[in-house]
């Protein structure tokens, strides 16, 4: 959500700040905007993509070597010219671009009325603007950075931002509480983001600022203070990644790169952790909390969107196999009660990102109550894999596609490994069942690739269902969470209205919904449930519903009483949900794309929800 990017150095800031905010465009946002600093401050902004901010641009008024910009994801005020990011002080003095939600901004906003402030905008962050230039026109001797302090000192709530004062042309002021944001450091230039990956071409080393730092950035010099002005030490991290990873390649978009690399991905998590040969499951990461997660009473896991969908197939995973009570919780849901934890319990955390506002409250409140703290995470050096005690990335890659795929099966192999690790350190499996599926997990990544070889029969069926307007996903045991997930995928991206619903659970309502318009996709390889998920299909086409199921490859039987199927490769039934979700991630591709949705940046979404 929203995004911030800034330069300091030798060469031009605009094409630098231009090339940054394209490269946050996945996150999901409605306006863009760049304020250049130099003899002058020039703001241009514009609502929509950052093209159409190009065209506002007047190059020759856009020239300066410190400049910072913006993609915003409305929060406070709609998506406009005048709501866009950069927002300036009523008197010029400072312009701020702002990640986050101000809590209190109306209770300040109405005392800066009184203090005879006005405002252009409806947001949050044209507040701060004020808010910083109220406190620098106090006293002479205030500095930008001092009253940037004295503002936060006031604020409630999250912001990541970063601030130029007209008077003071040669800084940034760049701070962070609840909303990610890293500084850069380049030959003779500095560069601050909310994601490392807008300045990868210039520089791998950065340095990630944690909760209430104010960060002073000059043209030769770094330094580092919290809201108190007290100084705070900092390390300089690697960042590996290559700009290819950022590149589409030859596909048409994002999400069907990203589909197309699970099999790769699943290797590389499974890499150095995975030993088929010698049946052997290693997590470096756990391996000083092990004995604890042993001993532990339950595991809650927390997530949300995709990453609550690959909690719950853990759940499964196991409460069959460890033998241990699990809870899946929401993490914007998890603060809302007064959740009973203690220091018998292991709280896993998911996120994609690392920066997921509700599951880092969420981390903060187990912490809190005693808890062991576990992250699965994709992002190295995010919030969430630095608060946590311990974790296990992903190894997932850069995704940019809003709609999750490849970062699922990521965290469902982790999890998956995780469970019958945790399952053997117990006793709790034999040694036999432990030993064929950590060899059928082994070949889980060249099955994923054999179900990409049937992609174009895939968009053969999508384009028999473009005009539907609704959507039933059905699905039993641990093939439950694929149905939810795959009902989230074509809802996030064709904005057809989707459910996934427990099979067993269609009596109880959703069978009122089945006509011959309405098509059902009904998760239903060979596996125990499999004889009452024929039943299910039967009622439904008794009700001329439409029916299209996921199936073991080589069932006959699905095949005639189905209106299409789309084929899985055998595994064991423990592991169907890696092979089960490829077919409905394509489904949901190709429709959202054959009805010319924006497939990697659908509406109203963005790919890291970093307020709550």
């Amino acid at each position: 959500m929203c995004g911030i990017v800034g330069y300091i150095g030798k060469e031009e800031a605009l094409p630098v700040l231009i090339g940054g905010l394209k490269r946050l465009e996945y996150r999901g946002y409605d306006s863009a905007g760049v304020a250049i600093l130099n003899g002058s401050l020039e703001i241009f902004k514009s609502k929509g993509k950052v093209a159409n901010l190009e065209n506002h641009i007047v190059p020759e008024r856009a020239h300066g070597n410190i400049g910072i910009g913006h993609t915003r994801w409305a929060t406070h005020g709609e998506p406009s010219d005048v709501n866009a990011h950069p927002q300036l002080s009523q008197n010029g003095n400072f312009t701020i671009v702002h990640n986050g939600i101000i809590e209190n901004y109306d209770l300040l906003k109405t005392d800066l009325e009184a203090k005879g402030y006005t405002f252009q905008s409806e947001t949050d962050t044209e507040v701060l603007a004020n808010l910083i230039e109220y406190f620098y026109n106090q006293e002479v001797e205030v500095s930008a950075e001092t009253a940037v302090q004295l503002a936060l000192s006031k604020v409630v709530g999250a912001y990541g931002l970063a601030v130029l004062c007209v008077n003071e042309k040669d800084k940034i002021i760049a701070a962070r509480k609840g909303s990610p944001l890293v500084v850069g450091l380049g030959t003779d230039a500095y560069f601050v983001s909310s994601d490392a990956n807008t300045f990868v071409e210039h520089t791998n080393q950065i340095i990630y600022l944690n909760d209430e730092d104010v960060a002073v950035i000059q043209h030769k010099n770094f330094t580092l203070k919290n809201i108190g002005n007290t100084p705070v030490s900092f390390k300089i991290s690697n960042v590996n990644l290559e700009i290819g990873e950022l590149s589409k390649g030859d596909y048409e978009h994002y999400m069907l790169k990203e589909i197309y690399e699970q099999p790769n991905i699943i290797k590389e998590t499974f890499r150095g952790r995975l030993k088929p040969e010698h049946t052997e499951i290693v997590l470096g990461g756990l391996l000083n909390v092990f004995p604890r997660i042993k001993e532990a009473n339950r595991i809650i896991i927390i997530g949300c969107g995709t990453s609550w969908h690959a909690a719950l197939i853990a759940e499964y995973l196991l409460e069959e196999y460890a033998q241990i009570p699990v809870e899946v919780e929401y993490a914007s849901e998890f603060r809302c009660r007064k959740p009973v934890i203690s220091d018998k319990d292991v709280v896993m955390l998911i996120s994609q990102s690392g920066e997921t506002a509700d599951t880092l409250a969420a981390l903060q409140l187990a912490k809190d109550k005693g808890a062991l703290a576990i992250g699965i995470c994709n992002v190295v050096g995010s919030t969430l894999s630095r608060e946590t005690d311990a974790g296990v990335y992903t190894h997932a890659g850069v995704e940019i596609g809003v709609a999750s795929t490849k970062a699922f099966t990521a965290q469902v192999a982790v999890l998956t490994m995780f469970a019958l690790k945790l399952a053997k350190a117990k006793g709790t499996i034999s040694d036999a069942d432990y030993g064929v599926l950590v060899k059928e997990l082994s070949e889980i990544p060249d099955k994923l690739a054999s179900i990409l070889l049937d992609n174009e029969k895939i968009k053969q069926i999508a384009a028999k269902y473009l005009e539907a307007n609704a959507a039933l996903y059905l699905g039993r045991g641990n093939l439950f969470p694929v149905a939810l997930e795959g009902a989230l995928k074509l809802k996030e991206i064709s904005y057809v209205h989707a459910e996934g619903y427990a099979a067993g659970e269609i009596k109880h309502g959703p069978i009122a919904l089945v006509d011959d318009k309405l098509p059902v996709i009904v998760v239903a390889p060979q596996n125990e449930h499999y004889e009452k998920l024929v039943n299910n299909i039967q009622e439904i086409k008794a009700r001329k519903g439409i029916v299209i199921a996921v199936v073991t490859k080589g069932d006959k039987r699905l095949q005639k009483m189905a209106d299409d199927i789309m084929e899985i490769p055998t595994c064991h039934p423990a592991l169907a949900p890696f092979l089960a979700i490829i077919p409905l991630q394509l489904l949901s591709y190709h429709i959202a794309y054959l009805r010319g949705c924006d497939v990697d940046q659908p509406r109203n979404l963005a790919k890291s929800v970093t307020v709550e």
